[in-house]
């Protein structure tokens, strides 16, 4: 089964250009070098004879949710993975309303996968979606599923790949040839086992000097290089990192993302 993952956002929690900032990036005049808070959307043809002609599945809904939605004519949303519950991951989550609206006159609620912290912070925050008690009318008609190690969706198998943002463990994920790890500063060994025969390998790379909680782009470059992806990609790209300058110094087969690149995906699990 083929399928397509578009950039919907490469940058870091603050985006680039950065608020306030005069860099070099941050005023570079490559539409490149303008990113928008890390997400990723997956889309595949659905075999069924009597169902939609397109899935679509978001990984993560940040604050910039709503524009990345529309630059990339998104028209339904069928699952949403969280990698975790910091502020630039989720807070795009009240944008799902009127993809939610479609979805419950079709099938029922969006299902949104989520570990149990994820989840508590989910609740919490959008209180007036997920309460039992809620009387907002309008409110996302969306459902919490637990994040397994493998959750299907559709007929594509999601596998959960655990990962250490700083202190925290966190969700990774595969989908046949091609994982999805963002916000990564180290990679427990158990994990490689699960990123073996990648064609497409989308990993952080903030910048070159060091961050508590993030890969540089020397330590995603070695982790590439252990995976053997046929293709890497570098998301959660901080404005240190001019996109043209930064491609001219990689290896040929690694490279930044940008947000709208979309990449042909085979979604036929191997693991």
């Amino acid at each position: 089964m083929e399928g397509r993952l578009t950039f919907l956002g490469t940058g870091t929690s603050m985006g680039v250009p950065t608020l306030g900032c005069t860099c070099a990036v941050c005023t570079s005049a490559d539409a490149r070098d303008k990113r928008l808070r890390p997400s990723v959307l997956l889309r595949w043809a659905d075999a069924a004879t009597d169902g939609p002609g397109e899935r679509s599945v978001v990984i993560d809904t940040g604050p910039d949710f709503r524009a990345q939605a529309l630059a990339s004519q998104l028209n339904r949303v069928d699952a949403v993975f969280y990698t975790h519950a910091h502020a630039d991951h989720i807070l795009g989550l009240d944008d799902l309303r009127p993809f939610s609206f479609r979805a419950f006159r079709e099938k029922g609620p969006i299902p949104l996968y989520a570990s149990p912290q994820t989840a508590e912070t989910l609740e919490r925050i959008f209180e007036y979606t997920f309460s039992p008690n809620a009387t907002y009318p309008n409110r996302a008609k969306v459902v919490l599923r637990p994040l397994e190690a493998r959750n299907r969706v559709d007929g594509v198998e999601f596998v959960r790949v655990p990962i250490l943002h700083g202190d925290m463990e966190i969700a990774g994920f595969r989908f046949g040839r091609a994982a999805y790890l963002t916000d990564v500063s180290s990679i427990p060994e158990s994990s490689f086992a699960l990123l073996h025969d990648l064609d497409h390998l989308v990993i952080s790379a903030l910048r070159h000097k060091p961050h508590p909680n993030h890969s540089t782009v020397e330590q995603a470059l070695g982790w590439a290089r252990r995976i053997g992806a046929r293709h890497t990609w570098f998301t959660h790209i901080a404005h240190d990192l001019g996109h043209e300058v930064t491609n001219s110094n990689l290896p040929d087969n690694v490279r930044l993302a940008y947000d709208g690149l979309t990449l042909p995906i085979n979604l036929e699990l191997t693991v």
